[in-house]
């Protein structure tokens, strides 16, 4: 755990956090959250009581939070303080009878409902999807490289699965070695590289960095058709003969423009002016 204690404010109340950047993911303090959400002057306590009345309801997943040693805002010493995953969290909240909370609830109905009507019909998912790059500024063209991306990744991916490869754990290591082979860097250190934490790497790329990540996954998926790999050992080797046919592209463009292909730039330096002109129109209209 990467235990940083930062400080997330909301509504001028600060949110003790911690980032793990093995796993990419936030942990937030429980206390302080129900402390912005109820306005209680005991927090610990509403948490406690809280906590037994999910437990009573069978909701060991929720409740069975870590525990991080969090400085303390009144003594500044650190104490071991219950901190929730933004999963966790977001059940905790809808258990929250405040006002405060109905956003978050409103929120997550919301999020509940477009996913099952994109269940019903996919075709959804890529049109939310195109809108939400739209409003973010991204260039018409990067959107279409984006969307082909996803194509492309989740041909990856369905090759994987009929090779036995498992989702999670697997599916990272084979990620990491087709990054490291045509980028030189894991996804980890290319996050790393352009400040990203939780954000997706691709939604951060430019264009030729999109595109030869599409050039590494294709190519990796058609060896893997063409060989039919029956071992993981085997889709190691094959992931990473597919990111090397990426790899020595960049190379072969880096000599021709005397550029690098990859750029530390993310989507907020690289799109900035045009958001922030949309933002202003979508403000300007509200208003």
């Amino acid at each position: 755990m990467d235990n940083n204690d930062k400080i997330q404010v909301f509504e001028d109340k600060k949110i003790r956090t911690a980032w793990n950047e093995e796993t990419e993911e936030w942990y937030f303090s429980v206390v302080d959250v129900i402390g912005v959400l109820t306005d209680s002057p005991n927090p610990n306590n509403y948490w406690k009581v809280l906590k037994k009345r999910l437990k009573d309801e069978g909701n060991e997943s929720v409740t069975n939070c870590n525990q991080l040693k969090l400085k303390s805002p009144k003594d500044g010493k650190k104490y071991k303080t219950d901190v929730a995953d933004t999963e966790q969290l977001l059940r905790i909240i809808q258990s929250i009878p405040s006002p405060k909370a109905e956003p978050f609830k409103m929120w997550l109905a919301q999020v509940g409902r477009e996913r099952i009507e994109e269940t019903i019909d996919p075709e959804l998912a890529i049109d939310r999807a195109l809108e939400t790059y739209q409003k973010k500024g991204y260039s018409e063209e990067w959107i279409h490289q984006r969307l082909l991306s996803i194509r492309v990744r989740n041909a990856l991916t369905d090759e994987w699965d009929k090779r036995g490869v498992e989702k999670g754990r697997e599916y990272a290591i084979l990620t990491d070695e087709i990054s490291k082979a045509w980028s030189g860097m894991t996804t980890r250190k290319y996050k790393n590289l352009k400040g990203l934490t939780k954000e997706n790497l691709r939604d951060n790329m430019s264009d030729l960095e999109l595109v030869l990540t599409m050039l590494a996954e294709a190519t990796t998926t058609e060896i893997s058709k063409r060989e039919q790999p029956k071992s993981f050992d085997e889709n190691i080797k094959i992931a990473k003969r597919g990111g090397a046919v990426a790899g020595n592209a960049r190379k072969d463009i880096e000599q021709e423009t005397g550029d690098p292909v990859i750029t530390s730039k993310n989507a907020t330096e690289l799109n900035q002016v045009v958001t922030d002109l949309i933002e202003g129109i979508a403000e300007d209209t509200e208003d």
